[in-house]
């Protein structure tokens, strides 16, 4: 190291040595001072004082020989005194953000009451059930989940508001593989929730979750979180399995379901569909952006056109495993039996090809690809990637109105 960083500048070495001469003369001066009958025990006080002044110096000299350090020691070097940029943590901040998304959210949350007419072996019974849904327009329109709908099975619907009032309702439209379902009430100018856009999630930001865990004894509850997973899979029956699901630990029970996921906006970025029972903290909600079109073509016109590819098919996975086959494609859905007149036969697809894609969205099982076609409407075109032969194709299909 550079001998001249250690070397002390005359002037503050001066600055130190004056110091020193001023702290002799006061003690001179304070001794001068001590009459000579003094007792022992003012003397005593006088030797306190002295050796407190003593240890000023002392603190004084460390902390000016600091100020020498910093400057001499790292002299020649690139040194600032501005604080670097970090991250703030207030413990308030989630309280306030939660207390704020709840407070903007919670009159556009309802819960909703069933009846389903169960037929079992021997008898019917009614059986009740209990949900929640956001609204999504003020004339009357909610969403929510079909399974708390019974499928659209239910018999009678009750929807409750934040203000106590309990208003009948139907379903409009529902799908058992989405799960979603649209309610409409006889109710205008309602509290509407924001919907956001589910697309850009990311793990780790807050999340919100309001409904009725358990019943409505317990309405309007509010839980939080954390977004900590994308993109999840959960087969809800030996048949079905729900893709691109929203993984949150925000405590979601059953009466939760059909609520609203918030972020930390306030807006709607899923809908709470389901539990894992076998674990804590993790609930799942279908994005929001799955729901949109739906929801803004039953607004439009009062209901939504399906649209179709006219196959039947199955899973790589299963059909290889049935048949003892190989068919040499990585994943996909192979194509059975095609109707007639269907955009399927006008494009080409024969049975015994691979479905792999529609579009950009890669398909695994049917339930998956009649999830995907709810992204399009009646007149629309997509390309559909198959699997033929060990080769890969691009056919250009168009959609049309289910009949």
């Amino acid at each position: 190291m550079d001998e001249n960083k250690f070397e002390m500048n005359e002037e503050v070495r001066e600055d130190l040595m004056d110091g020193k001469e001023e702290v002799k003369e006061v003690i001179e001066e304070i001794e001068s001072k001590v009459p000579e009958e003094e007792t022992y025990k003012s003397r005593r006080r006088m030797s306190f004082s002295l050796i407190a002044l003593v240890l000023m110096v002392s603190i004084l000299g460390g902390l000016f020989g600091s100020y020498i350090g910093a400057n001499y020691i790292f002299k020649g070097e690139e040194y600032s005194s501005a604080p670097r940029e970090s991250i703030l943590i207030n413990s308030n901040d989630s309280i306030t953000t939660v207390s704020a998304v709840a407070s903007s959210a919670m009159s556009s949350v309802v819960g909703i009451t069933t009846v389903e007419t169960q037929r079992t072996f021997f008898s019917e019974q009614d059986v009740s059930g209990v949900g929640s849904g956001v609204i999504v327009n003020k004339d009357g329109y909610i969403l929510t989940n079909s399974h708390v709908v019974a499928d659209g099975n239910a018999k009678e619907i009750k929807v409750l508001f934040e203000d106590g009032e309990t208003v009948e309702g139907i379903v409009l439209w529902n799908d058992q593989i989405l799960d979603l379902a649209v309610v409409k009430v006889e109710k205008s100018n309602l509290p509407v929730a924001v919907l956001g856009d589910s697309d850009e999630l990311i793990v780790g930001e807050v999340a919100v979750a309001i409904g009725n865990p358990l019943g409505l004894e317990l309405e309007r509850t509010v839980t939080s979180g954390i977004i900590s997973g994308l993109n999840r899979s959960v087969r809800v029956d030996v048949e079905n399995v729900i893709d691109n699901l929203i993984q949150t630990d925000a405590s979601i029970n059953p009466g939760n379901s059909g609520g609203p996921l918030l972020n930390s906006k306030g807006e709607v970025i899923g809908i709470n569909t389901a539990k894992m029972k076998s674990a804590e903290g993790l609930g799942f909600s279908i994005p929001i952006n799955q729901a949109k079109p739906i929801v803004e073509e039953i607004i439009e016109t009062g209901t939504f056109k399906t649209v179709l590819m006219g196959i039947s098919g199955v899973s790589l996975a299963e059909y290889e495993s049935r048949l003892g086959v190989n068919l040499a494609a990585e994943s996909g859905v192979v194509v059975i039996e095609i109707s007639k007149e269907s955009p399927a036969n006008r494009a080409g697809i024969l049975p015994g090809d691979v479905i792999q894609s529609l579009d950009d969205y890669e398909i695994t099982n049917m339930g998956q690809l009649r999830r995907e076609l709810y992204r399009y409407k009646v007149g629309d075109s997509a390309t559909v990637k198959i699997f033929r032969n060990g080769e890969t194709i691009d056919l250009d299909l168009e959609f049309k109105e289910v009949r």
